[in-house]
């Protein structure tokens, strides 16, 4: 059966509240204010898929165990790989973080994303 859920729906919700952190990205600077909800997830956790709402700042992402599809809603921020070039993702991009993907993530203004995200 699929499971249906309306992002922006959800960001004009009640979303729980926390501030960025380990394991999920190490923030450098000011903490960072997140909201999330994941609304789907299977029972073996290799797949799972929501919202997430984020502050400014910067943060280090590293990949090791997982990989994430991103879908930009709202905002803009720039993802610098350890190896390559800066990129710049604003509403309506969208990006594959692969499992083994390290670098940093720099948003500019409030972001919002549709993710998902994978185990192999």
């Amino acid at each position: 059966m699929a499971k249906i859920f309306r992002p922006m729906v959800l960001f004009n919700g009640n979303l729980p509240e926390s501030v960025l952190a380990p394991p999920d990205a190490t923030v450098i600077g000011d903490p960072i204010a997140v909201r999330s909800s994941v609304e789907y997830r299977t029972e073996d956790g290799s797949l799972l898929s929501g919202v997430w709402e984020a502050s400014p700042g910067l943060s280090r992402w590293e990949f090791i165990d997982h990989g994430e599809v991103i879908h930009v809603l709202e905002g803009s921020m720039t993802v610098r790989p350890d190896e390559g070039d800066p990129i710049t993702l604003v509403s309506g991009v969208s990006a594959v973080f692969p499992i083994g993907w390290k670098g940093t993530w720099e948003i500019h203004e409030r972001i919002r994303k549709l993710f998902v995200v994978f185990t192999s």
